[in-house]
């Protein structure tokens, strides 16, 4: 007997012991290592030996997002428990208190009103800590209610994502909550609300195939992994080994998926940031202030002198002209770079974004060339694959459904020629792309900053307005092309560029262009604080015009824009050299 009363008291200790070690320290799954768990707080619940995020309760998630950790939690619908009676080991039933125990809420889903940079905001958190944040139909119910919530409110929509996918427990009524959110995903967008989808870790099954994967802006947490089936199962099905990086969040990003990928830590910032442009929040111009890099302003360009075309063809190449990045650094606020084409693969040669361009929030595209060898290799010299000018079009998509003007820096020698290309249908997206920028429905100015090379450079030049820089080209070819092709000897380029009427003169005479910025004396690459300050200037100006215009009879009356060109024009015709040539 006293040997028992011993044995009872030791093992009250021990369980004691136990809850206090729980509140204490933690074991990262990752790692494998313990982690106080003040310090596992204080790093926002991410292990500070490895990195690993773990997954936050939907308090820890609306502490993190909203402001001042503020917020106030909106009470979900009821539903019937366990429709289909169902039992495996244990009842469904059984399962569901367990989980209502353990986690203090209801079910997988829980909403909350507060402000995220000032502006207020819903936010709704699918938990994974509740039965592996699988959708049920109070899953369902309570995403519908909270969406219908936003909309009669009129506030932007944040949805955070951490499930397995759809609850087997509620079979076939589980698998309509995909439709059921798509409703009302559909119907947010119809009202013009602001959904961002917030993908952490994990994310998988009916729940990336339904709303996580329809938002305006999609944000993966650092670390998180995505997709349809789980990795097991894939390797299983194909019977070959998965890259180590598969279903990540960078592996997302590459591959066209998401906007962003964000540590957790900057979240909130990054978030506020994006509904500061998408509700267009009053912005102060910014002050436009760039050094022009260093360059030998002595050494003569090669090339120059033969003709004023083609000092012009080499003054839109220079080395040290500013390109997309450099533009958006110096005079867009509030920038946020937004990636992929939602199919394939994020295409670094098409830039493309949301910001204040002098206090206007603005969807943003252009090109970018990159300057070193490095960036000019990762951009591809500003010559976009398929799924760059797919990334245009859904960039003018966003900016019709928030009836935000479209601003382009087109700089190109044109699309990529390339067998990838091809495969992923180069002319389609081209196509497309100018379709696209003929019947958006926003203010679109287009302006030529550089090189207006092909169709690559008018798949995002069909604006309301196209501006061009007063040394910048706008070809069907480059000179030294048609030099080989028509007069069959590339030293004819400079009288190819004189004939074929390529610059910004040329096209303001054939009213092609509606404006010409200029340009500080011996070029843009000379001073970029006053061209910057120059194109900025021209840009505002006209998006306020079109501003006054109904953004109803902005397509029609762009197409009849483009209509109207190349009418009664006397087409110029070089002298025919010499049948040597």
């Amino acid at each position: 007997m006293l040997f028992g009363k011993k044995s009872g008291i030791k093992n009250r200790n021990r369980e004691r012991y136990e809850r206090v070690r729980r509140l204490l320290w933690i074991k990262c799954e990752s790692c494998g290592q313990l982690v106080y768990y003040k310090d596992y707080k204080e790093n926002k619940y991410i292990c500070p030996r490895c990195g690993r995020a773990f997954i936050m309760s939907p308090k820890q998630r609306f502490d993190l997002l909203f402001d001042d950790n503020s917020w106030e939690r909106l009470t979900p619908p009821n539903v019937s428990d366990d429709p289909l009676q169902f039992e495996d080991r244990v009842t469904y039933k059984s399962r569901l208190a367990d989980a209502r125990s353990e986690t203090g809420c209801y079910d997988a889903v829980t909403t909350a009103d507060g402000m995220i940079g000032g502006v207020p905001s819903t936010v709704c958190v699918l938990n994974g800590y509740f039965m592996m944040g699988s959708m049920g139909r109070a899953a369902g119910d309570a995403i519908v209610a909270a969406v219908e919530h936003a909309i009669a409110e009129h506030r932007p929509f944040i949805m955070v994502t951490s499930s397995g996918g759809a609850r087997m427990q509620e079979n076939i009524l589980s698998l309509m909550q995909m439709a059921r959110t798509t409703v009302a995903v559909n119907k947010l967008h119809a009202n013009g609300i602001p959904y961002i989808v917030l993908l952490t870790d994990p994310t998988f099954g009916g729940v990336s195939a339904s709303f996580a994967m329809l938002g305006d802006i999609h944000i993966a947490e650092k670390g998180a992994r995505v997709g349809f089936a789980g990795r097991r199962v894939i390797e299983q099905n194909i019977r070959e080994k998965l890259p180590s990086n598969f279903q990540t969040a960078d592996y997302l990003y590459e591959h066209g998926m998401v906007d962003m990928v964000v540590a957790r830590g900057d979240l909130h910032d990054k978030i506020a940031n994006i509904l500061q442009v998408l509700t267009k929040q009053p912005c102060e111009p910014k002050q436009i202030s760039v050094n022009t890099p260093e360059h030998d302003i002595s050494k003569k360009i090669r090339g120059m002198g033969e003709n004023e075309a083609y000092d012009k063809v080499l003054l839109a190449r220079h080395e040290n002209r500013p390109h997309f990045l450099d533009y958006i650094d110096g005079i867009v606020d509030c920038w946020t770079y937004l990636a992929g084409d939602r199919l394939y693969a994020e295409d670094a040669a098409m830039g493309s974004g949301i910001g204040f361009w002098r206090g206007i929030p603005a969807v943003i595209i252009g090109q970018e060339q990159g300057r070193t060898i490095e960036t000019r290799q990762k951009h591809r010299f500003g010559m976009p694959n398929p799924d760059g000018y797919r990334k245009a079009q859904r960039m003018m998509k966003l900016a019709e459904k928030f009836n935000l003007p479209i601003i382009s820096l087109f700089d190109t020698a044109g699309a990529f020629a390339g067998r990838e290309g091809e495969e992923r249908g180069q002319s389609q997206a081209v196509a497309s792309s100018i379709a696209m920028g003929l019947s958006v429905a926003a203010p679109y100015v287009a302006v030529n900053v550089g090189q207006g090379g092909s169709g690559g450079a008018i798949a995002i030049g069909t604006g309301d307005r196209v501006l061009m820089m007063e040394n910048a080209i706008y070809s069907v070819i480059a000179p030294e092309s048609c030099a080989s092709i028509l007069w069959r000897d590339n030293q004819f380029k400079a009288t190819a560029a004189a004939a074929m009427k390529l610059t910004a003169k040329d096209m303001a005479n054939l009213n092609v262009i509606d404006e010409i910025i200029p340009e500080p004396a011996g070029g843009a690459h000379t001073d970029w604080q006053t061209t910057m300050e120059l194109l900025a200037n021209a840009v505002a100006k006209h998006i306020s015009e079109l501003q006054e215009i109904p953004v109803s009879e902005l397509p029609s009356r762009r197409a009849d824009k483009f209509l109207s060109m190349t009418r009664d024009v006397e087409i110029y015709q070089p002298e025919h050299i010499g049948e040597e040539h």
